[in-house]
């Protein structure tokens, strides 16, 4: 489903130049559930960017579902964001004079031919993440967690073969971020592959893989029993995961 292959972007500031990604190999099967994580300027947002065609890497292979990016035009690259990737971002970037089911019906605007059906669709997703009955709230009267659904929803919504989660509970409760991640758990589940970025050692231990980054390289890429710190959030008494 992914793959990159030495990938690496760099920005300059003045004469300097920064590599926010250094030669980064990666690959990503269908219905992963993978965290990346890594402190602040390790790179791991500069790769979701790649990962969600919002940016191109200066040089390396990025072949999303067996397609190049890097020769796709900027139409291709916002079809394939509409169609392929839903996003779920931490401040939810939901439009606040519009209602649950207007929000989630906004990526079918940009769909071709995506408006037609799309309240029913919208009503699915909304379903699917606990809310059919908060279809007409808008999100000032809805809780943080309820909001969060929303913005899941309308990720979801022109069925993408990828989620990318950015922070996804870190403007959230415990209460609220463990239901969101409940909800993920269900998502991969059924089948979704999840691709999320957290500092969060209670989130990424939710994830099946864990990408630790640092100063733009993969640092560790291990499944989650094999990671030392999530394996101890996971089996803290020694048990049996």
């Amino acid at each position: 489903m992914i793959r990159l292959e030495n990938v690496r972007k760099l920005f300059k500031i003045g004469r300097e130049q920064i590599h926010a990604l250094d030669g980064v190999d990666l690959r990503v099967e269908a219905n992963e559930y993978v965290a990346v994580m890594g402190a602040s300027g390790s790179g791991k947002s500069t790769l979701m960017n790649v990962l969600g065609c919002l940016d191109r890497p200066t040089s390396g292979v990025y072949e999303l579902n067996g397609k190049p990016t890097m020769q796709m035009s900027q139409g291709e690259l916002a079809h394939t964001r509409n169609r392929q990737i839903g996003f779920v971002f931490q401040s939810f970037e939901l439009l606040p004079r519009l209602n649950a089911l207007k929000n989630v019906c906004l990526p079918m605007i940009y769909a071709p031919g995506g408006w037609w059906g799309s309240q029913k669709r919208a009503r699915a997703a909304l379903e699917r993440v606990g809310l059919g009955d908060r279809v007409r709230h808008r999100p000032n009267q809805l809780s943080g967690g309820e909001r969060q659904r929303i913005a899941v929803a309308r990720a979801l919504v022109n069925s993408p073969s990828i989620l990318l989660a950015d922070e996804p509970t870190g403007n959230l409760d415990s209460r609220n971020s463990e239901e969101i991640l409940s909800l993920f758990d269900q998502l991969h589940r059924d089948g979704q592959t999840i691709i999320l970025v957290t500092h969060e050692v209670d989130v990424a231990r939710h994830a099946r893989r864990i990408i630790r980054m640092r100063d733009g390289r993969i640092l560790s890429d291990l499944p989650r029993e094999s990671d030392p710190v999530i394996a101890r959030a996971v089996n803290p008494a020694g048990s049996a995961p």
